[in-house]
């Protein structure tokens, strides 16, 4: 168990890797290719956008498939798209690439997850989600550090490098016995059906709702930083620190949510996270500005990992294969990725750089009312 829990940590740790390096970036194609704020949501929502739209086909694939066909392919989606990545000098071809990095995304984490949580006790099951989320977290971490290193040497050479780290994760998984794939898959009806009923919706929501903060707030804080003088490196660090927070405290809190439920840690991620959201459209130095994002990305974690977890035993509890779980996992991720990335730039752009942050911090709230009486998810039914 140990040595799976190793693969899909890497796994997912390249992907957010490799999803977290544009935030210290967008300072630089700004200045570099002229692009807007509201273009520069755009292209941090782009990643998000293919991990939406390959949501569903993901987890199709890591269920009739097998988990690990499916991670083999994401891994060699995101080596080329990184490549692309890396060379392009154009704003467009910076979108598709990223568009194409997501889609395999979708495909990575689908997979990882299915294979880690499928031969996991029920019991173990937020710990885990936890453990892997701190290394997506550690990726998150790395990843502003490899941006801050190519705007300084440029991306060409740290996108490149992405191809040698795929081949050695594609072996290392190649190697690693795969868990049995479904015999049969439910039709897309009946998955889309039991999306739409209440407990998979509300736990949905859960994920959607921190992915969308963190979003708006990684494209206006960079910005932010970036106005009041702050350097690439100084960007970095600030996305450095909260990522070294969030990775230290997401397995813990995944052990509180398996042995206190998971609406406890919820509920107090969605009260502290609003405040935090406020605080963030304070400070004007800085200093203050750093602090305030990083204590928005710490609060979040609180019910992030939970809520993917609630996802999933609401999914798997109607019988449908994990996969799809996972597949509504990355669906609602993705579809907060994409809101929070594009309308942070583009309310920042038209409307002020305090609304998007507020506007989220009443939804944490509204949905701290909305749960603050439940004693467990609503059934699915």
């Amino acid at each position: 168990m140990r040595r799976l829990v190793l693969l899909a940590s890497a796994v997912v740790l390249v992907d957010t890797l490799f999803y977290a390096v544009v935030a210290p970036l967008l300072p630089h194609y700004r200045n570099e290719l002229g692009v807007s704020e509201a273009a520069a949501g755009i292209l941090a929502a782009a990643y998000p956008a293919g991990t939406l739209i390959g949501s569903i086909p993901g987890g199709l694939v890591a269920a009739r498939y097998g988990a690990r066909p499916t991670v083999l392919v994401a891994l060699g989606g995101m080596a080329i798209a990184s490549l692309v990545f890396g060379f392009a000098q154009n704003i467009v071809l910076l979108d598709v690439a990223r568009f194409v990095q997501g889609f395999a995304g979708a495909f990575t984490w689908a997979g990882a997850l299915t294979w880690l949580i499928g031969a996991a006790p029920p019991e173990r099951r937020g710990e885990l989600i936890g453990t892997t989320l701190a290394a997506a977290t550690a990726g998150s971490l790395l990843g502003p550090v490899a941006g801050s290193i190519a705007e300084a040497i440029g991306p060409e050479i740290v996108f490149s490098s992405v191809v040698l780290v795929a081949v050695v994760l594609a072996v290392w998984a190649w190697v690693t016995p795969g868990p049995p794939r479904a015999d049969t898959l439910p039709a897309i009806r009946r998955i889309l059906r039991i999306g739409a009923r209440p407990a998979v919706l509300s736990a949905g929501w859960l994920v959607a709702l921190p992915a969308a903060a963190f979003a708006a707030v990684a494209v206006v804080g960079a910005l932010r930083l970036d106005d009041l003088g702050a350097s690439g490196l100084v960007v970095g660090a600030t996305f450095l620190t909260g990522a070294v927070i969030e990775a230290a405290i997401s397995p813990l809190i995944g052990r509180w949510s398996d042995r206190r439920g998971r609406l406890v840690p919820i509920r107090a991620g969605l009260f502290t996270s609003a405040v935090a959201l406020v605080l963030f459209t304070l400070p004007q130095a800085v200093a203050l500005l750093a602090v305030a994002m990083i204590a928005v990305t710490v609060t979040l974690v609180f019910f992030w990992g939970p809520a993917m977890a609630l996802l999933a035993d609401a999914t798997e509890a109607v019988g449908l294969p994990l996969a799809i779980g996972f597949a509504f996992v990355n669906l609602a991720w993705a579809g907060g990725q994409v809101i929070g990335s594009a309308a942070g730039g583009a309310l920042a752009d038209h409307v002020g750089e305090a609304v998007a942050p507020l506007l989220l911090a009443a939804m944490a709230l509204v949905s701290l009312l909305a749960f603050a009486r439940a004693r467990r998810p609503a059934a699915v039914r």
